[in-house]
């Protein structure tokens, strides 16, 4: 019970063993960037998982399909303006991007579609939840390690980070707030939501504060 207590507490990223000092570091060491990359990966991973899963895509992804059906883009096209329109949002809150900013979009995305061939598709509804679970707790995980690394953070993180700073709310509050501003949206123009949908709306809070908790009571710097 204490252990939960923490974690729905946390507000800030933990400084652990291969935190960068700075997220603008163009030179930073060899362990940060490895955890960097193992974080993103572990992201790209949970994504995979949860869309092989057939229970219901991302709140994100709800947006983007709202977006498309609302002004005939492509969904691809339209989760790049979204993302662009994220960024534009951090310029009041002050966040600073980093080559973590960068490598969030091409290693996710190259994540995705490397691991979900080799990922099994369930037909049956329990299977299919248990791993959307599944897909959650990883990007959550992921979270944890990338973030800690102190080398910026990709669109939605920067502004979960940001909101946090002006708010001082819980990161458990603040995501879990965001998401389901964003599901209500996205659903609002006519995007599909699904279980899986509701899962991570209301998963993805704990599961990112728990990653976070976890990496950094396991590396904490002495």
């Amino acid at each position: 019970m204490n252990l939960l207590k923490i974690i729905f507490s946390i507000k800030t990223i933990p400084i652990v063993l291969w935190s960068s000092s700075y997220p603008l570091n163009y030179k930073p060491r060899l362990k940060t960037v490895f955890y960097l990359v193992l974080g993103l990966f572990l992201f790209g991973l949970g994504d995979a998982i949860i869309i092989g899963s057939g229970a219901g895509v991302s709140p994100w992804t709800v947006l983007a399909q709202g977006i498309s059906n609302s002004t005939n883009w492509t969904i691809g096209f339209s989760t790049f303006i979204v993302s662009l329109s994220v960024l534009i949002l951090w310029l009041p809150l002050r966040q600073q991007p980093g080559m973590g900013t960068i490598l969030n979009v091409f290693i996710i995305a190259g994540t995705i579609d490397l691991t979900l061939p080799y990922l099994p598709s369930p037909i049956e509804y329990p299977s299919q939840v248990l791993q959307a679970a599944i897909g959650i707790m990883t990007i959550g995980l992921g979270s944890g390690f990338y973030l800690t690394a102190n080398l910026g953070p990709g669109p939605r993180d920067g502004l979960m980070v940001g909101l946090q700073r002006i708010t001082d709310l819980p990161i458990i509050t603040v995501r879990t707030a965001l998401e389901l501003m964003v599901v209500i949206t996205g659903w609002l123009m006519g995007g599909l939501v699904g279980l899986g949908t509701i899962m991570f709306v209301f998963g993805i809070g704990p599961a990112v504060a728990g990653g976070l908790y976890f990496v950094g009571v396991l590396f904490k710097r002495k």
